[in-house]
């Protein structure tokens, strides 16, 4: 038990440092781009935009989500077993029951979102339901409802919303920079040139930078979803067993895309995996996932 709330909290303080990096690095954009440029109009529209976008993610992302990987939502009656474990899972987590979705995939993998506990979903493929074991599709299960009780599609939203504002920032700048600053350079002083130059090799390097602080976030998350799911069964074991049979499983995930696989509980797509695919993955490698849970003490 101590070894499992040791994991979680450091997982935790690490995330929040990641996010602290990620809001430095926005606000010191923010900063670069207006002082060379002049103009503060700069910064407002960008926090107009930051700000219609995150409503609209907040509001309607699970929706979208929905859609795009064509979930249907199912009834008890379509499935008590499921509805059972789901039921009971979240009477030991002490969550509301969310609502429960089926995709038709034979690839085993599951996600969860919603923008909060009394809104969420669950969404389970044809193939986690008809390959694993009852012990394994629990441990899944408990992974989904502490990524619920976690908050982490709330983090998840606010991440991808923080990386599109970099993006955001660093094509403004590139763009206005190139077209709109040419009647400035004859002004500009040494001291402004290589500045000037460091602000667009940020520009061009930061995007990058935030899409890898994203994808840092994710990873942890998912290591903090498997402690708090092992923690609800009360036996890692069957989501280790649980993630050895998803990775195994060659088939791939049709409905899955780059804008959805980081929701998934493993990467939906299938090919060898090398350190620098791993380096832009959303999920941190199964094995190191395994062996942390094997190594828990509950």
């Amino acid at each position: 038990m101590a070894t499992l709330y040791t994991q979680a909290e450091s997982n935790i303080r690490k995330t929040w440092f990641l996010m602290t990096v990620f809001l430095t690095l926005i606000i010191f954009l923010g900063w670069l781009f207006s002082e060379l440029l002049g103009s503060r109009i700069f910064l407002i529209l960008a926090v107009i935009f930051a700000f219609l976008q995150s409503f609209l993610s907040y509001w309607y992302s699970d929706k979208i989500i929905l859609a795009m990987t064509r979930a249907r939502e199912i009834k008890k009656e379509d499935n008590p077993e499921l509805y059972r474990i789901v039921e009971n899972l979240c009477l030991t987590a002490g969550l509301p029951l969310p609502k429960i979705y089926l995709i038709d995939e034979s690839q085993p993998n599951a996600f969860a979102t919603g923008r909060d506990k009394n809104h969420a979903v669950v969404a389970v493929t044809r193939g986690l339901l008809e390959k694993l074991e009852r012990v394994e599709l629990e441990g899944v299960i408990a992974h989904e409802l502490a990524h619920i009780g976690n908050k982490d599609m709330l983090l998840q939203t606010i991440t991808v919303i923080l990386v599109g504002v970099v993006a955001m920032l660093s094509n403004w700048f590139l763009r206005i920079s190139f077209w709109g600053g040419r009647g400035r350079r004859e002004k500009r002083d040494a001291s402004q040139t290589v500045l000037m130059i460091f602000a667009i090799l940020a520009a061009i390097l930061a995007p990058i930078a935030a899409q890898l602080i994203h994808l840092a976030i994710s990873r942890k998350r998912e290591f903090l979803a498997d402690a708090t799911g092992a923690l609800i069964t009360r036996y890692p074991e069957g989501l280790a067993r649980a993630l050895e049979k998803i990775a195994a499983d060659p088939n791939p995930l049709k409905v899955a895309s780059n804008a959805t696989a980081h929701l998934f509980i493993a990467n939906p797509f299938r090919g060898k995996k090398d350190w620098f695919t791993n380096l832009f993955s959303t999920h941190p490698p199964i094995e190191e996932r395994i062996r942390a849970l094997r190594q828990m003490s509950i």
